[in-house]
């Protein structure tokens, strides 16, 4: 092996395992699925109902509300035309605009808070909470990490207050038992 001048003998070697691990990590290929592909498992209500609980939100219909003629008005407001195109607004009413445009009709879907699910979504991944979070599902610690995780759309949003306890009473979505 040849010797690097200034490193270690065994720094190179290391560095070079470390990146090729660290391309081999679960999820960092990872394409986001949809809401469907949730759906699947998470409709039932002894599941908890999340995707009911979703597609009976605003947040399922986000991407539907800027077509709307008080869209247009908020729009032009601030100086946007076409607020289903502009990325001003998609940035929180279709936060995976860019990254996944194929579910753009989704809205805020599943995959905006949890994650893309590709390499989570299957069964035996999914009954192993750890094996999933190792495989790109988000989880949160608790209420500080996911009004955090609001607060990136809904922070003074259209000059209006944001409600963090009121909104996820709405929105929360455990799994029964959990």
């Amino acid at each position: 092996m040849k010797k690097i001048p200034g490193v270690p003998a065994l720094a190179a070697p290391v560095a070079i395992l470390a990146l090729v691990l660290a391309a081999a990590l679960p999820g960092q290929n990872s394409t986001y699925v949809g809401a469907q592909k949730c759906a699947l498992c998470h409709k039932a209500d002894a599941r908890g109902a999340q995707y009911k609980i979703w597609q009976n939100s605003r947040h399922s219909k986000s991407f539907e509300a800027l077509q709307s003629p008080k869209a247009a008005e908020a729009a032009k407001s601030m100086g946007v035309d076409k607020p289903a195109e502009s990325p001003q607004c998609l940035k929180c009413h279709v936060p995976l605009f860019d990254k996944a445009p194929e579910i753009k009709e989704e809205g805020v879907t599943c995959e905006v808070c949890h994650g893309p699910g590709s390499a989570y979504r299957k069964l035996p991944v999914m009954q192993d909470r750890a094996k999933a979070a190792a495989n790109g599902l988000i989880l949160y610690g608790g209420p500080d990490a996911i009004k955090a995780q609001c607060l990136t759309c809904h922070a003074d949003a259209h000059g209006i207050k944001f409600d963090f306890e009121a909104s996820w009473a709405k929105i929360k979505h455990p799994i029964p038992g959990k």
